[in-house]
């Protein structure tokens, strides 16, 4: 796992911009920290830095092979979990391999098979080929979008990079945020509408995308795309294939030369990875599984039951640790370390994020990175397979809205009078592009039609979100993640998955307990979700409202033009009358508060200049 960037361009000299280049490299350390690379031409430079997981000595980059008298190098990032099957493949058509890394798999694979390899693909991936002869650039982003990649188009050249820092760094485009880049960030924050980076020319590859620049011009394909297929599996027949699927995407995302371990909330994803990790590792005589927690200082005496928060993970992780025979580490995060750390998450997503569901995420991997440097985590289930209220709640199911972000008064309250009028408009465009673009089959009834119609809103908003958080928040201390519930195979049987099979018995991820009863103990099985943990502490929410006195006192400061100072205290004065979270489960006044705090420091310190017509 590592970052990349480069530049290609036909309007000057590029090896001529060493102090930019190292600059860019400088930017994604973080992601790469074991190693560093370059390839540079008059016309092309490709920027890797190396997070080591597999093949410390051969997988190093740029790579470059020549093949049909044409020389390929790539820059990439990611992990191939198909990678052994795909290096026998181009054995038997006659190439040869120095190395056992998947970086070089991929390499070779493209140039077997040029555009049509991403479709062999099973991995989390973004990635550029330069073509040095024909002056062809391939850039690709694996079909789920756990991997980032940016790019800036500029006359004569592109700039791409794995987090937008790079992009800033090049000095090919300036911090620039027009009224849609505030709409993003005041009525979508911390979601982001797919394909945009919020900055004016700032733009990234869809999950499934790729393009080709070529002659002064960008051409993007989509390879993958939700498509309504006939399910044709019986509820059994379902049930062995989600037990499979899930099985197997976990088992091949077990290969690593460097420490592995496990995230382990007690709930039913991260139990579901852990004990079929603890049962492989069993069978093939490994060393036990070790896994970790993350909890903050006094929650158990602050905890409140919610709809969405039922009850503490604490006593399930016991139970879990038991059940798979792992080595436990618990990290307890205080209040006061999570709220400074709201400020290096700014730097890890290069904007106002996850407030403090991102800042916790950021210090527990750092805790992690010092005896690991792969981890495995449950993301994605609950919008591939129902596990949110959202889509339980008919009061809330067929509302015409993003369910995560039902109303725009809390929003609207915190922007200054008379700036951003069409926020709920572009909120409602957005909406409508997205479910108007849902692939259904004319045989769906009109539930079954409608639960598409979620799962690409959560599949395009809510995970990318929650993906974007997690790739961010462990690069940062250059820990790599793996998410086996992204496996695009199961992703694709369960956007077919009929929903009374889907809600077996009722239950949110009905068949996804099914199929693992036996596995786990029941009360894992039969446990309500519960979200990743927040703080609960009034000494977080003392700490938010402290900072965001002080900065509304400071009439110098940028975020003052943007904001409603009246609408502000009110959360202040009266953080319990939120009726409505900001955005999806947890974001409630403590985390509002929050949110214009990373506000604050982004406008600080990325000084973006406001364009609002």
């Amino acid at each position: 796992m590592c970052s990349i960037a480069g530049i290609i361009t036909t309007g000057f000299d590029v090896s001529q911009m060493r102090t930019q280049i190292n600059q860019m490299s400088e930017s994604l350390k973080r992601r790469g920290p074991d190693a560093k690379g370059e390839y540079i031409k008059k016309d092309a430079a490709l920027i890797h830095r190396r997070l080591c997981v597999i093949d410390p000595e051969g997988g190093a980059q740029p790579m470059s092979t020549l093949y049909n008298g044409e020389k390929f190098t790539l820059v990439y990032n990611g992990e191939l979990y198909n990678a052994d099957e795909l290096r026998e493949e181009l054995k038997a058509k006659g190439y040869h391999f120095s190395t056992h890394s998947d970086t070089e798999v991929v390499l070779k694979c493209y140039c077997e098979y040029k555009e049509k390899s991403v479709d062999k693909f099973n991995g989390i991936f973004a990635f550029a080929v330069w073509e040095e002869f024909a002056k062809r650039l391939f850039l690709c982003r694996d079909r789920i979008g756990v991997k980032p990649l940016f790019y800036h188009l500029f006359k004569d050249g592109i700039v791409f990079g794995s987090e937008i820092k790079a992009l800033l760094k090049s000095g090919l485009l300036s911090p620039v945020v027009d009224e849609e880049g505030l709409y993003e960030i005041f009525f979508l924050g911390p979601a982001r509408t797919p394909g945009t980076g919020v900055f004016k020319g700032v733009k990234e590859l869809l999950p499934g995308e790729y393009a080709v620049y070529e002659k002064g011009k960008l051409h993007k394909t989509k390879y993958y795309e939700l498509r309504a297929k006939e399910f044709e599996d019986s509820e059994e027949e379902t049930v062995e294939k989600v037990r499979y699927l899930l099985t197997d995407a976990i088992e091949r995302q077990l290969v690593s030369d460097v420490p592995l371990c496990f995230f382990l909330s007690g709930g039913l994803d991260s139990s579901i990875i852990c004990q079929t990790a603890s049962n492989f590792y069993k069978r093939n005589k490994k060393d036990p599984i070790t896994t970790y927690s993350v909890e903050y200082e006094d929650n158990e005496r602050y905890f409140q039951k919610s709809l969405f928060q039922p009850n503490a993970d604490r006593d399930y992780i016991r139970l879990m640790t038991e059940s798979a025979g792992s080595s436990h580490r618990e990290v307890i995060l205080s209040n006061e370390d999570v709220f400074r750390a709201l400020i290096p998450s700014v730097s890890a997503r290069d904007l106002p994020g996850y407030v403090d569901i991102d800042s916790s995420l950021l210090l527990f991997c750092r805790e992690i990175k010092k005896d690991f440097t792969v981890a495995l985590s449950g993301e994605c289930a609950d919008e591939l397979f129902g596990g949110y209220p959202w889509y339980h709640n008919e009061n809330i199911l067929y509302e015409e809205c993003f369910p995560w972000s039902r109303e725009q008064d809390i929003r609207r309250q915190v922007v200054k009078n008379g700036i951003l009028r069409r926020g709920e408009e572009y909120v409602r465009e957005k909406y409508l592009d997205t479910v108007n673009a849902t692939d259904k089959l004319k045989t769906d009834t009109k539930r079954d039609g409608r639960m598409r119609e979620m799962f690409r809103l959560n599949f395009y908003w809510f995970m990318q979100c929650l993906l974007e958080r997690k790739d961010r928040c462990s690069m940062y201390s250059g820990l790599e993640v793996r998410v086996p519930f992204c496996d695009y195979r199961l992703v694709d049987y369960a956007y077919n998955m009929p929903w009374h099979i889907k809600a077996l018995g009722g239950r949110e991820k009905g068949v996804v307990r099914k199929a693992f009863e036996g596995i786990l103990p029941d009360e894992i099985i039969y446990r309500k979700k519960s979200p990743y943990p927040k703080t609960h502490n009034p000494v977080y929410l003392k700490l938010c409202e402290d900072r965001i006195k002080k900065i509304l006192s400071d009439k110098s400061r940028k975020i003052t033009t943007l904001i409603n100072e009246a609408g502000i205290r009110d959360i202040i004065a009266y953080p319990d009358t939120i009726s409505s979270p900001w955005y999806g489960q947890l974001m409630r006044a403590p985390q509002i508060l929050a949110y214009l705090i990373q506000l604050d420091f982004w406008l600080e310190t990325y000084c973006p200049v406001i364009e609002i017509s």
